[in-house]
């Protein structure tokens, strides 16, 4: 594996001698409308979260990160049409930067811990009730 170093060069190291760690992304603003979605949690119980919050909130907005993309826009379709189309949808997507550990596996004979960053695609869908 071949890494960049913050000095512009490139390092050589052995992907059996680390461990990756994967930081958390940095979220929205959480707002009481706001529903992340991801690829542990049971799609059936995402979609009935953002039906009980569609209940009481006029709009919502729904998050998807990497894998979770095409769940968010299945949620977001799944609401509109159970909705008979009362529903509308307005989509954005963006670029989101992650960062990575890598932990030496042997942190005696291993060197020290680097990190790594990289982007992720992502994608906010309003769903709302148009105004009358």
């Amino acid at each position: 594996m071949v890494l960049p170093t913050p000095e512009g060069s490139t390092l050589e190291m052995d992907p059996m001698e680390y461990t990756l760690r994967k930081r958390l992304p940095r979220k929205l603003p959480k707002r009481r409308n706001d529903v992340y979605v991801n690829m542990k949690t049971d799609f059936k119980a995402q979609l009935a979260r953002c039906q009980k919050l569609l209940d009481s909130h006029r709009e919502i907005c729904i998050h998807g990160l990497g894998l979770a993309i095409n769940r968010a826009i299945n949620i977001a379709l799944q609401l509109q049409t159970s909705s008979q189309g009362a529903l509308q949808l307005a989509a954005n997507t963006s670029t989101v930067e992650l960062i990575d550990d890598l932990e030496p596996e042997d942190p005696d004979e291993a060197g020290e811990p680097l990190t790594r960053t990289r982007n992720n695609s992502a994608i906010h869908i309003k769903v709302f009730y148009p105004n009358p």
